[in-house]
């Protein structure tokens, strides 16, 4: 999930089957009394082994989970950090040729807990889409959509977020950061694949949201610092640059790249004008206004003519159902929070910014802004809930610490980013750039994006705006693959999604 750099939009908030065998605790040791005095400033790292079975397809997959944090250190040898992770290893499986799957949210500050519980693990959390789960008891099920079945899975959660902390040597700000994130995102991988030997099993990337900036710059950061290629790159709802996907700031680009998601969510709702039989056909008619009569005007600024101007707001109406008299008060620029708060205004309605298909009662009618997303308190106390009881109940991590689903790292966050090549030290982050110098060297790894229409955290247009303009050989371009789902950011959510979701992530995997 992804949390902009940018104070206005802080949204992140913080039953099992019967015929399920779930894993059983073997051991979770966070004990530092026996320490000696002078290390006692350094806890134990956290660790949980236990053995457990998911059920995919009809077929049962055991499989080993270690659980806890691992373990870093500098050059020097001093220990800087404890890095949280859970691993999935397939029961009898020749792992050095298994194909090794590293996933990670988004944020910066977010938790893997989403993903873990939501598609990728072997539990699921059980919610209602687009409806309020917020009454128990909360429920997790064997999740049949699990990825297991292609690949062993690590689920990783950086520095400040889930159980990982900076410790001994280390400071949190070596770790926040666009660069600082990378690097130290790499080094756990390296680390990882060396403490368990995994060197030459296949290796996978899968990043949601921020975490396609994070992937991006890993891809390249791993392969040149560390020489690991690898074989692909899962872009889950990519925020890859800065400058793109980032409304309200005094650049045009992203309003252009918003207007399909909010013509997408329009249509949804039974708001816009213009009402053809398919959202695809929403989609395209968005599109291709957008990039021939609506970017041209805001390129043009008071140059445009008045004439031209009042085509534009009609046009800004047809597919948003926003009138055309509130565009021309907002200077022909929304961005998504006003848009969560306008689109439905006259039904004292809000959308959500993670999934627009989500609808809350609003808070303060009169105000500009959405006063909060409607996702987060429909579906996030039951991730939570669930996601704390398997970890530490079923999987056995003992811990008193708190699990930190959603941390406002962004307040800290260092912008800037060093990208290869030519473009060197920029003051925001588009790693693209890093991508195209990682596919370029290693032209056998192959990029699956897979991208909700209903996503006004990183909208479509931001996506596909990133794959048109990635500086890549036409040879390299087929190594690219697209799909697009009928649900929001975290479209496996939505059911058929979420059927679709795992298809195309087990074709991708090989």
């Amino acid at each position: 999930m992804k949390l902009l750099f940018i104070n206005r939009i802080a949204l992140l908030l913080p039953l099992c089957l019967g015929a399920i065998l779930l894993p059983q605790a073997v051991t979770a040791d966070e004990n530092t009394a026996s320490a000696p005095p002078e290390a006692a400033a350094i806890p134990e790292p956290l660790h949980a082994e236990s053995r457990g079975r998911v059920r995919i397809d009809g077929k049962n997959i055991d499989y080993r989970a270690t659980a806890g944090t691992l373990e870093m250190k500098n050059d020097d040898g001093e220990v800087i950090a404890h890095y949280g992770y859970t691993a999935y290893v397939q029961e009898g499986a020749d792992s050095r040729a298994r194909p090794l799957l590293f996933a990670y949210n988004g944020g910066p500050g977010s938790a893997s807990m989403w993903l873990h519980m939501g598609i990728l693990g072997p539990q699921r959390t059980v919610v209602e889409d687009t409806a309020f789960t917020t009454q128990g008891p909360f429920r997790y099920a064997n999740n049949e959509y699990s990825i297991l079945d292609r690949a062993d899975l690590v689920m990783i959660d950086p520095v400040g977020t889930g159980f990982s902390r900076a410790v001994g040597k280390g400071k949190s700000e070596d770790f926040w950061g666009v660069s600082n994130d990378i690097h130290t995102v790499s080094d756990f991988i390296a680390r990882y694949v060396t403490a368990n030997g995994r060197w030459t099993s296949p290796k996978y990337l899968l990043g949601e949201s921020y975490g396609g900036i994070r992937s991006g710059g890993v891809a390249w950061d791993l392969l040149s610092r560390h020489s690991i290629a690898l074989d692909g790159v899962v872009l889950v709802s990519p925020y890859m640059d800065y400058v793109a996907g980032n409304a309200g700031t005094p650049n045009d680009l992203p309003y252009v790249n918003y207007l399909s998601t909010y013509a997408a969510t329009a249509w949804y709702h039974g708001v816009s004008e213009y009402r053809p039989e398919t959202l695809e056909e929403m989609v395209a008619e968005a599109e291709r206004f957008a990039m021939e009569e609506y970017a041209p005007l805001l390129l043009q600024g008071h140059a445009a003519s008045a004439s031209a101007r009042q085509n534009v707001l009609q046009g800004l109406q047809r597919f948003t159902g926003i009138s055309a008299d509130y565009w021309e008060r907002a200077n022909l620029r929304i961005d998504e929070a006003r848009f969560a708060k306008e689109l439905l205004r006259a039904k004292r309605k809000t959308v959500g910014r993670i999934d627009s298909r989500f609808v809350g009662d609003a808070i303060n009618h009169v105000a500009e802004d959405f006063s909060y997303d409607p996702f987060f308190p429909a579906v996030g106390p039951a991730f939570v809930a669930t996601f704390n009881d398997y970890y530490r109940e079923v999987v056995g991590v003992k811990t008193d610490m708190a699990y930190v689903t959603s941390a406002g790292l962004w307040r800290d966050w260092k912008q800037e980013h060093t990208h290869p090549g030519p473009v060197g030290t920029q003051p925001v982050g588009n790693t693209a750039v890093d991508l195209a110098y990682a596919m370029t060297q290693n032209p056998h790894m192959r990029v699956l994006v897979q991208q909700g229409y209903y996503d006004l955290a990183t909208p479509l247009g931001a996506t596909r705006h990133f794959l048109q303009h990635i500086d890549l050989p036409d040879t390299l371009r087929n190594n690219i693959t697209e799909a697009y789902y009928e649900a929001g950011h975290m479209m496996y959510l939505h059911p058929p999604s979420m059927a679709r979701f795992k298809d195309d992530l087990a074709s991708f995997i090989r």
